[in-house]
């Protein structure tokens, strides 16, 4: 999967984007919140807790060949995936990276046959929340069962 838009490409997950996709992902918890447990184990193998169960990884990547953001697809089993691990970096914010990444995940979860695609964040990230928002996601009761994050007191899901 490949799409371009103003020099900016969405690529699919390759081994040289591995650091990236940590190194992105923890700068914007770090900013915000705090790495917990869950986010180093995911973080620090996505071939085995995304990847090998049937997720994507998604990578805006600039003309340098530069990361600029990413994000994932956790197949949850059963046909439920998770939007999860967007993040964009300091220097990319504001110049539409993260709309290019839910579209091409969107796009793709349209691929996929699958029945449910929710997220969990938080109410502090107003700017995330209304880009969910602008693409179909509505707000449910959070924690959602089973949460794996101690900072997640929103619970999404996608109703396009």
């Amino acid at each position: 999967m490949t799409t371009k838009s103003h020099g900016i490409r969405i690529v699919g997950y390759d081994p040289r984007w591995r650091e990236a996709f940590a190194t992105l992902n923890i700068e914007w918890l770090e900013h915000w919140f705090v790495v917990e447990d869950y986010d180093r184990e995911v973080l620090g193998n996505p071939e085995e807790h995304i990847l090998a169960k049937g997720g994507h990884i998604l990578f805006a990547v600039d003309e340098a060949e530069r990361a600029l953001g990413t994000v994932a697809l956790k197949h949850e089993g059963g046909g439920v995936y998770e939007l999860t691990k967007m993040a964009v970096s300091p220097e990319a914010r504001g110049r539409g990276v993260g709309r290019l990444l839910m579209d091409a995940a969107l796009g793709l979860y349209r691929t996929l046959g699958a029945r449910e695609l929710f997220l969990e964040s938080s109410r502090l990230l107003g700017p995330a929340l209304a880009l969910y928002e602008s693409v179909g996601f509505r707000h449910y009761p959070a924690p959602r069962a089973g949460s794996h994050y101690a900072r997640a007191d929103v619970h999404m899901i996608w109703e396009p």
